[in-house]
């Protein structure tokens, strides 16, 4: 694995000083030109930040859980081959150009967001499609990392024997947490709760003018570090809460009804998150969340460098899979790490709107997306090290990257039990971002749709978005065999499906501003046939899963008729694009920013 991981970060290097550079030149980025981020300063929403603190913001937020559930299960899936080839290919020649092009779309359009490039360049019938398709496909990403997390609060594990525990009650007696053995999945629950209010008291201690922003991370940071240590200690197991409250419940009944009670608590922190301003908990929270990654990412390299691990894992399984067959499958279950069109959100949301120099541009969307790629890699050798045979493939992702980073920190000679505790608590750390983001997107699609623009605007869209989540964690989900499965696990393939279409579409919206604007043969090999090669892998895994559902029986239940939705909604969008690569009429000027982040 040391020379995988090796070669990995060697051709990801050698592609960021190479095509970034060509296509630096390609989207013509000028550092002379003024970015929106100086000409429409307001020290609110759009305000010029350093590259190196504006990095760490933008890779926390475009991580989160997906670089690592993904590879994963791929891994798991198909063999850790085509995993490793789609992350790499796919992170240098589509995701980081999806990165870059819906980055530099937006700066030139005064830091719109993706959405409204679309309005201008293709149609507004589009923009309001596109509206729609990315507010559906906001709330299946919450419902996928509500529940995952909630799940992973759940239980316990011992990193030593490899065994889970589905409830803390089944722990055998003796077993013990702190400096034991056992990693409660409660601990992990304190440490996250202990890290949702570090953030806060850090905006405050910044916005008072007490420290600056770099001080009060370095201060905040070790802090973090002791949360998660101190967790083990102090575990909040909801589920024996429930258990001593109703003893006659047995412990998966309790677990069961302490991972809805989980989901809610989540989906409430979502909806105060968001209309949250962003210097209290988005900001601060992002550069700690940067540098936990960048711990992360590099504490498991380092393990995997030094560690001499074996490979146990096949490079290949089958053409056919549970999963379903490797083309499209392979495509929709890697998003982040290879491609995501959620990152354009983030690109055009927040990102273009702090960005002080066009030539940033370049390091902060291209050169995280093959930073992504690399955590992607490493969360992928943790499936690669599981000796052939272990029950170890056959667990929950958050389990296999828990114990392949705990694994990779014994190889160094610290603590596999605190390894484990601090790689569960960089998976959750990940999907905060990911979840109070969505759901502040999700509210201002709701606001754009609406043109409700009040405070009772601002609460309806969240209410909305976080409402609509809540009724599917709630539900009772099997699989094909009838067995209760996990909600996360359900809905991970139409994520994966629908956040992949978003990238589609959002290199279609690219192309087509490019085409318009420049007419240069080269925007259709860079970024319209990764354009293409999305939209039909994305497509025909949609339409898959749709046949799946409605072929067991399921045309009832309301996530089939959201998936037929999107794809109708995809569609749509497509027609109006290719109408607009023919047109020839004078692109409309850009209007008055949208789904700009409100700072209340």
């Amino acid at each position: 694995m040391q020379a995988i991981v090796l070669a990995s970060a060697v051709i990801l290097t050698v592609a960021y000083f190479t095509y970034g550079r060509l296509l630096s030149r390609l989207f013509q980025l000028n550092e002379q030109t003024e970015t929106p981020a100086v000409t429409l300063r307001d020290d609110l929403d759009y305000v010029p930040c350093e590259p190196a603190p504006l990095l760490s913001q933008h890779f926390s937020a475009i991580a989160a859980a997906g670089p690592i559930v993904g590879p994963i299960l791929a891994g798991v899936s198909f063999g850790w081959l085509p995993a490793l080839l789609w992350i790499l290919i796919g992170s240098i020649f589509i995701g980081g150009v999806h990165d870059l092009g819906a980055l530099v779309a937006s700066v030139r359009h005064r830091a719109t967001s993706i959405i409204e490039v679309v309005r201008i360049h293709i149609s507004g019938r589009a923009y309001m499609l596109f509206l729609v398709f990315v507010w559906l496909a906001l709330v299946y990403i919450v419902v996928a990392f509500t529940d995952m997390t909630a799940n992973m609060f759940i239980g316990a594990m011992d990193p030593v024997t490899g065994v889970s525990y589905k409830a803390a009650a089944d722990v055998p007696a003796g077993a013990a947490g702190g400096t034991g053995t056992i990693v409660f999945n409660g601990g992990i629950a304190t440490s996250s709760l202990i890290y949702l209010i570090l953030p806060m008291i850090m905006g405050l201690v910044v916005r008072s003018g007490a420290m600056s922003m770099e001080r009060a991370t370095w201060i905040f940071l070790p802090l973090v570090g002791l949360a998660i240590w101190g967790g083990q200690y102090v575990p909040f197991n909801l589920d024996q809460v429930i258990q001593r409250w109703n003893p006659s419940l047995t412990s998966a009944e309790a677990a069961t009804y302490a991972v809805r009670g989980w989901d809610v608590f989540l989906l409430l922190y979502c909806a105060v998150a968001s209309v949250t301003p962003m210097w209290l908990l988005l900001q601060p929270r992002g550069q700690l969340g940067g540098y936990f990654l960048y711990a992360a990412l590099a504490a498991g390299a380092l393990g995997i460098v030094l560690g001499g691990q074996p490979i146990g894992q096949p490079a290949w399984t089958s053409w056919s899979t549970p999963r379903g067959t490797v083309v499209p499958m392979l495509f929709i279950t890697i998003a982040c790490g290879a491609c995501s069109g959620f990152h354009s959100l983030i690109c055009s949301g927040t990102t273009s709107k702090q960005l002080r120099n066009e030539k940033d541009a370049k390091p902060i969307g291209y050169g995280a997306m093959l930073l992504e790629a690399m955590v992607a890699i490493v969360s992928l050798c943790c499936v690669m090290m599981i000796p052939a045979g272990s029950a170890v493939a056959g667990k929950d992702p958050n389990f296999i990257y828990a114990n392949g980073i705990g694994t990779f920190l014994e190889k160094i000679h610290l603590s596999k039990t605190l390894g484990v505790a601090f790689a569960l608590m960089a998976f959750n750390t990940f999907v905060y971002d990911t979840l109070d983001v969505c759901t502040r997107l999700g509210r201002f699609i709701i606001q754009e749709l609406t043109g409700w623009r009040s405070a009772a605007g601002r609460w309806f869209g969240t209410i909305l978005t976080a409402g609509v989540p809540a009724f599917f964690v709630m539900k009772t989900v099997t699989n094909a065999s009838g067995k209760v499965v996990p909600v996360w696990s359900v809905f991970w393939p139409l994520f994966g499906a629908s956040n992949q279409l978003l990238a589609a579409l959002t290199l279609v919206g690219v192309t087509v501003w490019l085409w318009r604007t420049r007419r240069a043969l080269w925007v259709f090999p860079v970024v319209g046939i990764p354009a293409v090669l999305m939209y039909v892998m994305s497509l025909w895994a949609l339409v898959s899963i749709v046949r799946g559902q409605f072929a067991n029986g399921v045309s009832g239940d309301p996530v089939a008729w959201i998936s037929v939705t999107l794809i109708a909604l995809a569609v749509l969008v497509l027609i109006e694009a290719l109408l607009a690569l023919v047109r020839r009429d004078t692109p409309t000027s850009p209007s008055q920013p949208v789904l700009v982040p409100a700072a209340t």
